[in-house]
C-alpha cells in the first residue's frame, strides 16, 4: 500500500484537542464532561462526511470530475467493474507487459508508481508520490481499494470476449483514475498536503507479481 490509509471514522483534529483539554484540565468530572462533548462533536462530524447520501453525493462530483480531465485530455479510458457494479475508478493501460497474471487478494506487486491529486478543476495537480528508483512491493489486500479492485476485476487473460484492455503483466503499465471513496475518503491526509476528499491519478509500472 502506498501509505496507511486514515481509520475510517476518525476525525483527527477532534481527538487532538481532547488530549490538550485532558491535560490541561484537572478535575475527574470535569473531564469526563470535556471528553463525551468532544466525543459527540468528533462523531457528528463523522458522520456528516460518512453518511450515505453524503458519499453518493461525492460519488457524483468525482465521476464528473474525472471524465471533464479525461475529455478535456482526450484520454480514452475504461472504467473497472466489480461484479456488475461500476466503480467510477477509471484506467488506461498504458503497456501491456510481457506475461498476463492472475491478481488476488493476497498476491504480491512489485512496482513503481507516481500519484497525483486532480485539483477540483479537473487539472493535474503536483506529485504528492513518486517511488523513483525505489521499487516497492505491496500484497494487494493492504493496498488501497482503487488498486486492488483495478488489479483484481480488470478482465485478465481468462476473461474470453473482453471489449476492454486486458490487466497489465509483467513489465507493463497502467494509469488509474481512482475517486476519493477508494482513496482516503472524506479524510485529509496532511503528510501527503492531500485535503478530504482527494481523488487521485496513479501511473502503476509492475515489475514484479507473486501468488
Amino acid at each position: 500500500m502506498p501509505v496507511e490509509k486514515a481509520a475510517p471514522g476518525i476525525i483527527v483534529n477532534c481527538r487532538g484537542k481532547m488530549n490538550i483539554l485532558g491535560k490541561r484540565i484537572s478535575g475527574i468530572v470535569v473531564l469526563i464532561v470535556l471528553f463525551s462533548i468532544v466525543w459527540a462533536g468528533c462523531s457528528k462530524q463523522s458522520d456528516a462526511v460518512d453518511t450515505p447520501a453524503a458519499i453518493a453525493a461525492q460519488k457524483i462530483k468525482d465521476d464528473a470530475l474525472i471524465t471533464k480531465y479525461l475529455a478535456d485530455n482526450h484520454i480514452q479510458a475504461y472504467m473497472v467493474d466489480s461484479a456488475g457494479v461500476a466503480t467510477g475508478i477509471y484506467y488506461v493501460v498504458d503497456s501491456a507487459g510481457a506475461a498476463n497474471p492472475l491478481y488476488t487478494n493476497s498476491t504480491q506487486i512489485t512496482v513503481g508508481y507516481t500519484c497525483w491529486l486532480l485539483t477540483t478543476n479537473a487539472t493535474l495537480g503536483p506529485a504528492v508520490q513518486q517511488t523513483n528508483q525505489f521499487n516497492p512491493s505491496y500484497i494487494l489486500g493492504e493496498v488501497l481499494d482503487g488498486w486492488q479492485l483495478a488489479f483484481e476485476d480488470i478482465p485478465g487473460i481468462a476473461t474470453s470476449g473482453s471489449t476492454s484492455p486486458l490487466v497489465p503483466g509483467l513489465g507493463g503499465a497502467i494509469t488509474l483514475y481512482v475517486p476519493s471513496a477508494y482513496a482516503y475518503g472524506p479524510y485529509p491526509q496532511p503528510d501527503l498536503g492531500l485535503p478530504a476528499n482527494s481523488v487521485l491519478i496513479f501511473h502503476i509500472i509492475i515489475y514484479n507479481v507473486t501468488n
